[in-house]
């Protein structure tokens, strides 16, 4: 297949740009951005052997495209006892999740976009099938993985107005990479309808697998260990900050305790590296990662991985951060729905814009811009308990919608799997 001029101007610039790469992982590592003893996964290189028999290769950026894949691994996984999993993304935190291994799963982190470790990475582990997840389309690593002969599947496609409308003024080159994937499902309508613009092929939206997932986890001892140690204290969380939203968060808590002096904020950062930095703005408050204890403290620092589910369960109230800066996209607000936490969230939610504009409409959910908006929606839900049942109620109501798409979302895999495989072109 002929490659569009752009893409060979990208994969010539990747590959001037390669002697600058090793530098780079090395300065995020050391800023705690990459880890330093997996480094040579990033370059394709690993000590980890590829399982016998067919693999299928899971792909998807950070936590939340990671939750939705453990989703399709457990229902694969459990129909498919012959098939191994290989888990790729990009993020410590995804990492973490495989703290705890997975059946017949191993996780590396995904190789560099470059044409020779894209092909270093695909012949160590030969994928019989690959699956990317939303919108981390990376066009060397799809472009030698459809080489290699396996077939591709893009699963809950979500793709932002901006991002679609960036596509468009390459048409070429996104219907060379679209085309490269044997299966596409959109997690909603408007990528659905923008896809199949840019492609010419029919693209459908069984729904969004986020909202499929089963509630986070938690550690039930640990609820409870720090459910006494909060005892009777009022309670709300930041969930997922960035830098700039601490700020927020913090003065909000300050207005919040002129009314409520014994009342606690916790705050999870969306990096929990970011955590001793958080705890020196909230006056050295207590941080989870140095099992400090929450005590009588305004402010904990929630920075560790795999226990958001454990502080959604504590708070009755949770602002869903990412939001309150033009710079940021919004997060996943399934989770706090699931765990009957009541959602806010700021005005900034493109890479959930669906999800959220069906909250709002149903009032599921409340839109808050700044401090003083946050203190009164927090004040506001705690003194009316039948307001914040009605929220959790509306916003049940609406995350419950996605039951068919992992179904459809497995048969098309399954498909695949028994489909012939197809040469590399």
């Amino acid at each position: 297949m002929i490659l569009p001029f752009s893409m060979k101007v990208y994969r010539a610039l990747t590959a001037i740009a390669a002697p600058l790469t090793g530098p780079l992982l090395r300065w995020r590592a050391r800023n705690g951005k990459e880890d330093s003893a997996r480094l040579g996964e990033r370059f394709g290189r690993t000590n980890a052997k590829r399982p016998a028999g067919t693999l299928v290769w899971l792909h998807g950026a950070s936590v939340g495209e990671t939750r939705v894949l453990m989703q399709v691994h457990a229902a694969l996984a459990a129909q498919r006892p012959d098939v191994s999993f290989l888990f790729t993304s990009g993020t410590r935190t995804s990492a973490g999740l495989f703290a705890k291994p997975l059946a017949r799963a191993i996780h590396q982190y995904v190789p560099l976009d470059r044409v020779v470790v894209a092909q270093r990475f695909l012949a160590h582990w030969r994928p019989d099938i690959a699956v990317f997840a939303e919108s981390d389309i990376w066009p060397n690593l799809i472009e030698e993985t459809a080489r290699s002969g396996a077939k591709l599947a893009l699963v809950n496609a979500r793709i932002s107005p901006r991002s679609l409308a960036s596509w468009a003024r390459t048409p070429q080159t996104a219907r060379h990479l679209l085309d490269r994937f044997s299966v596409i499902l959109a997690a909603d309508p408007r990528t659905a309808e923008g896809v199949t613009r840019l492609t010419g092929r029919t693209v459908e939206s069984p729904g969004n697998l986020k909202l499929a997932a089963p509630p986070p986890s938690y550690d039930p001892a640990s609820l409870a260990s720090a459910r006494a140690d909060i005892g009777n204290r009022p309670v709300w969380l930041a969930a997922s900050t960035h830098p700039g939203e601490d700020e927020i968060v913090l003065a909000a808590h300050e207005q919040i305790r002129a009314a409520f002096p014994e009342a606690l904020l916790i705050i999870a950062p969306r990096h929990p590296e970011r955590g001793e930095a958080i705890a020196k703005l909230a006056r050295n408050a207590p941080r989870r990662s140095a099992s400090d204890r929450i005590g009588d403290a305004p402010v904990f620092i929630a920075d560790t991985i795999g226990e958001l589910g454990l502080f959604y369960a504590l708070s009755p109230v949770s602002l869903v951060a990412g939001s309150l800066l033009p710079e940021l996209k919004g997060h996943n607000p399934v989770e706090p729905a699931k765990l009957d936490s009541a959602i806010l969230t700021g005005p900034y939610v493109e890479s959930f814009a669906d999800t959220f504009a069906d909250l709002l409409a149903a009032h599921g959910a409340v839109q808050v811009t700044d401090a003083d908006a946050i203190a009164e929606m927090v004040l506001h839900l705690w003194r009316h308990e039948p307001e914040r049942h009605a929220l959790l109620t509306a916003a049940t109501d609406v995350t419950s919608r996605g039951g068919a798409s992992l179904d459809r979302t497995i048969d098309a895999l399954e498909a695949l799997l028994s489909a012939p495989a197809h040469a590399a072109a």
